[in-house]
């Protein structure tokens, strides 16, 4: 299961995090301390499990704010949120209720850890499934240029992890291709791309191939296939750029 980190305090998210990475079967795919940024994350990733903290005190907005906001938006798939605060108003609780908290734990009980938080994810598996299981339908409020700048930020949050280098041309090659392949899909993308950015067709394969060499070579192999789950038919141990432009096109219309 994917998981969003909302939190602002550096030692909580570290314990966390740990604690997370520890677990069988729960991935972290974000950590912010910021909702507007939070919300942005819910938006392109979908995750199944949201752990929020009410009170950003050393980041921006709050976890109420987040709670409301998302109230206002259509979700394919709508997250498990799980809140953890130090905040004791009833009031504030009956409100995190109201906008879709799930559950609520005290960071003032005595046996709160990072590990219990985990301990209850794990428990709560099965409810978490079942909330999947209500999808709501996305009514058609975004226009085409929210749509293509809410995917391209999410196809530039995927090269960043698997380390394709952002400053290199084939990064940016590599993002207008999977654009256009997730719109609609073509066997001609490289001379798409070399027409817009007026290059040969070849220059533009090449440019991608490289990025795509660059972080097979440089960055650790047990990491990579963490994240690109695709298999690769190439003999040479790496994706092709076909290959790996269809691989995230696919996961990326997948999840929205």
């Amino acid at each position: 299961m994917d998981i969003l980190l909302v939190e602002d305090d550096l030692l909580e998210v570290n314990q966390l995090s740990e604690a997370i990475e520890s677990a069988d079967g729960l991935e972290l795919i974000g950590i912010t301390n910021n909702s507007s940024k939070a919300l942005e994350y819910i938006c392109d990733y979908l995750p199944d499990i949201v752990i929020l903290d009410l009170e950003l005190l050393q980041g921006s907005g709050s976890g109420l704010t987040l709670l409301t906001e998302l109230n206002d938006i259509s979700l394919s798939k709508i997250p498990y949120i799980l809140v953890t605060t130090n905040n004791t108003s009833s009031l504030t609780m009956d409100y995190a209720h109201q906008y879709g908290a799930d559950y609520i734990m005290s960071k003032h009980q005595t046996d709160y850890s990072a590990k219990s938080v985990v301990n209850f994810i794990q428990m709560v598996k099965p409810i978490i499934n079942k909330k999947h299981k209500k999808v709501v339908p996305v009514t058609p409020t975004e226009t085409t240029t929210q749509l293509r700048k809410r995917t391209t930020r999410r196809i530039i949050s995927e090269l960043n992890i698997i380390g394709i280098n952002p400053k290199s041309v084939g990064f940016i090659y590599l993002v207008d291709a999977i654009n256009i392949m997730i719109e609609h899909k073509t066997q001609n993308i490289s001379s798409i791309i070399a027409q817009t950015h007026g290059k040969t067709d070849a220059s533009v394969e090449r440019a991608m191939q490289n990025a795509i060499n660059r972080a097979w070579r440089t960055n650790n192999i047990d990491e990579l296939y963490e994240h690109y789950k695709a298999p690769i038919a190439s003999s040479k141990g790496v994706p092709t750029v076909t290959e790996f432009i269809c691989y995230y096109a696919n996961l990326i219309k997948n999840d929205y």
